[in-house]
């Protein structure tokens, strides 16, 4: 799953996300969903959410299990 719907991404999830910095290198870091921050069902370039350390960042890739 690529993190473009908000329904996709669950809190105390392991996703991989873009943080700004790294947006153009796309750079990935990986990290357990804290919060949703993102509104709206769905977003073009990612869910927005914050990681447990703090970081945030768009979604990039969701992990299974």
């Amino acid at each position: 799953m690529n993190g473009q719907k908000r329904s996709d991404v669950k809190v105390g999830g392991l996703v991989d996300i873009v943080l700004k910095a790294d947006q153009r290198t796309g750079k990935l870091t990986q990290g357990r969903v804290a919060r949703l921050l993102t509104k709206s069902p769905t977003h073009p370039h990612g869910i927005k959410v914050m990681l447990t350390d703090g970081q945030v960042g768009r979604v990039a890739k969701i992990h299974e299990g």
